[in-house]
């Protein structure tokens, strides 16, 4: 439901591609209300959370960096295991589900905020569609990373109308880091995955180098279009994605057209949910090595493969761990000037 706020009271802050802020001097030593637009809607934050609930591993990843774990009541929807060096701030944390929580078990940590990676996730089909969050008058965000310039009506994994980049996902880092009043350290951790993408780009160019990325199922393999998380990492070193002639996000491509395109390196999913075929790296290359159409392939053949988390794969802060990987395989195969 819309939230009005006084005139002079509340600080706006637009969430698609970055935080746009203004107030008065009054106004900044308090810092509450703030009023978010994300994914379309407002939600109203009246101070920084004390018990937020994440409900997609990308958000909880982005709270665990900025220090937050004593300040959240709960976690959702896992595909890989936490990232590395956050284990110990993770395990502060209660999980609530692998998988999507209900959404009564939700409201049982007595959520002060929830956020979410995907739009999907706080629809119908998810936990709960965010209106049933604004009724119980628990603000609610989203990723913009999943709706700028984005169109979520379908029933895939939506396509993009523009192409997305850092800074959107910057901007979530951004945005979160102010709802929970610290904003220096959300400014530290932005600067530290910049500085690490530009040195994985340093002096490498891979323009003759053609990529595919597969992140699930090997009866309808989803794989990579031009312009989600996978385009980033294909841009930032130079190279072409085989698919990069469509905007769905992950759309489902059979064998035979992958077989025609042939990439001279396979980016590989490495998933620890069991949620569809061959999710594992290990079961994708069992596959790849057996199929009597992908065993053929110039990637397959040269054992020419990238393994990456499934976060990595999307507009999450790994992304940076996907640019720096691909980068350092390519240059190993000699694919990378």
């Amino acid at each position: 439901m819309p939230v009005l706020v006084a005139a002079g009271l509340a600080v706006t802050l637009t969430s698609c591609g970055g935080s746009q802020a203004t107030s008065t001097t009054e106004e900044k030593a308090a810092g509450y209300p703030l009023t978010l637009t994300s994914c379309g809607k407002k939600a109203e934050i009246k101070a920084p959370p004390r018990r937020a609930v994440s409900l997609d591993q990308g958000s909880t990843e982005i709270l665990l960096s900025l220090g937050l774990a004593d300040r959240m009541a709960g976690t959702g929807t896992w595909t890989d295991p936490v990232l590395e060096g956050l284990e110990k701030e993770n395990d502060k944390v209660d999980r609530l589900a692998d998988s999507y929580p209900s959404f009564e078990k939700v409201l049982a940590k007595e959520p002060d905020f929830v956020t979410a990676s995907f739009l999907a996730t706080v629809s119908k089909g998810g936990v709960a569609d965010r209106a049933k969050f604004a009724e119980l008058g628990v603000p609610a965000y989203v990723s913009p990373s999943d709706c700028a310039g984005k169109d979520n009506s379908g029933d895939g994994d939506g396509s993009r109308d523009k192409t997305l980049t850092m800074d959107t996902v910057y901007g979530e880092v951004r945005d979160l880091a102010r709802v929970f009043g610290v904003e220096k350290r959300g400014e530290r951790l932005i600067a530290e995955l910049k500085g690490r993408v530009a040195k994985a780009m340093k002096n490498i160019n891979a323009s003759d180098t053609t990529l595919l990325y597969w992140f699930a199922n090997s009866d309808a393999p989803y794989m990579a279009g031009c312009c989600g998380a996978p385009g980033i990492i294909t841009r930032e070193l130079g190279a072409k994605n085989v698919f990069d002639d469509t905007r769905e996000e992950w759309p489902q491509i059979n064998w035979e057209t992958v077989a025609d395109r042939d990439p001279d390196v396979l980016v590989i999913g490495d998933l620890t949910r069991k949620s569809q075929t061959a999710e594992s790296a290990k079961k994708k290359i069992e596959f790849l090595e057996s199929d009597p159409v992908t065993k053929n392939l110039t990637a397959v053949k040269k054992k020419r493969y990238v393994l990456l988390s499934g976060q990595a794969m999307n507009p999450t802060i790994r992304t940076v761990d996907g640019v720096e990987q691909v980068a350092d395989a390519l240059r190993k195969f000699g694919l990378a000037k």
